[in-house]
């Protein structure tokens, strides 16, 4: 493979590689294929010691994952001594453990009575990697869906849901006190999905469009991904926060789904990716924090057959189970110029170079300005089960 080309320039990318499937490659399998494609980053969900030892002596750094379920019995320090102590320590330094997330998407998971557990356990676990020696090494945070916000539309009334505010503080106050970061996961295909007439579908692919217009803080938004990361760091400022790194911690597109999932199409998928390492090959920001590069995780390594819901959830992958490619990703093509969605085909090709254009910026184009109620509709994102 040669792919690499692309991946080993972007330190700011990440894939996450979700093992929900029954088809999938050993673990020492996908390691070659990531260092194929020199990525340097990869988050799993949970601790497993196949992935642990596979990827030792690599230069992939890994995201590791508490399961939601574990959560109320690290609120204990010494169950979260003994975690760390079992799950991390044997395997650091060799393998290049970098960040723990203590569960994912706790404020919208349907069982809502963990959320109480998670900052007492991000306190022991972290506790536990101080004891350790690994704290210095190891930052601890959680994923969080979008659906935390209250208000998303414009950005600068970005605001946390009241029921989830209180708990929100006291996350806040943790990722200030050990600088770590805040991540989200965010799905513009979702917005898209839920009202294909009102989106305009290349905002949402980063393709070139007319973007809108924060009437209060007058940023342009060339792209729905990088309004709903502005809109979160407005929440946080809300709270008080004003100095938090935020990163997406998911973010991807389906390349195949059921008849009522509007969009999720080979060409879709083909697009968004493409344009969105095309941003991360020029170490982006965003239009409120234009000079702090935002990390991203990209969402899927594979295709995973056993995840349970709607077809889209098994059809995230940029690959299929058998290390084949889920669609064409030409990682070595020079074009440049962002194929408009609406003509895509099945063989549309991920082109990714350094000089790649990316979407319009300013200009004398009319730019769209949408209902406050329509953007709420447009950013707020319905969380994607794990």
């Amino acid at each position: 493979m040669q792919h690499g080309l692309l991946f080993q320039r972007v330190s700011s990318l990440g894939i996450n590689y979700g093992q929900v499937g029954d088809n999938l490659p050993p673990p020492d399998k996908v390691l070659q294929l990531l260092s194929s494609l020199h990525i340097n980053k990869t988050r799993i969900y949970d601790t497993n010691p196949q992935v642990l030892t596979s990827f030792a002596n690599s230069n992939i750094e890994l995201f590791v994952t508490v399961e939601n379920q574990m959560l109320p019995s690290l609120v204990n320090p010494q169950q979260a001594l003994q975690w760390v102590t079992t799950r991390i320590k044997p395997y650091f330094p060799a393998t290049k453990i970098g960040g723990i997330a203590v569960g994912n998407e706790l404020y919208t998971d349907d069982d809502s009575s963990l959320i109480g557990y998670l900052v007492p356990a991000m306190i022991s676990i972290h506790g536990a990697l101080v004891q350790t020696g690994l704290d210095k090494y190891i930052q601890v945070s959680t994923p969080n869906s979008l659906s935390v916000l209250q208000e998303s539309y414009p950005p600068s009334a970005g605001c946390f849901r009241p029921q989830v505010a209180g708990v929100m503080t006291q996350l806040l106050s943790f990722l200030r006190s050990t600088k770590s970061p805040f991540w989200i996961n965010a799905y513009p295909y979702f917005a898209y999905k839920d009202s294909p007439t009102k989106i305009p579908l290349d905002y949402v692919l980063f393709n070139p469009n007319p973007g809108m217009v924060d009437p209060y803080t007058k940023y342009h938004y060339d792209n729905m991904l990088y309004a709903q990361v502005d809109a979160v760091i407005f929440a946080m400022a809300r709270l008080g926060f004003k100095d938090i790194e935020v990163g997406v911690s998911e973010t991807g597109w389906p390349s195949k789904g059921d008849g009522d999932e509007v969009g999720a199409t080979v060409a879709n998928a083909a697009v968004y990716n493409k344009n969105l390492l095309r941003r991360q090959l020029q170490s982006e920001g965003t239009p409120l924090r234009p000079n702090m590069r935002l990390d991203v995780y990209l969402f899927a390594l594979f295709n995973e057959d056993l995840k349970p819901g709607p077809t889209s959830e098994r059809n995230y992958g940029l690959y299929q189970p058998d290390e084949t490619m889920a669609y064409n990703v030409d990682l070595l093509s020079s074009s440049t110029t962002s194929s408009q969605s609406s003509q895509s085909s099945t063989n549309s090709i991920i082109s990714l170079t350094s000089s790649a254009s990316t979407a319009i910026k300013g200009g004398n184009q009319r730019l769209i300005h949408w209902t406050c109620v329509s953007l709420l509709a447009i950013h707020m994102i319905i969380r994607r089960p794990y």
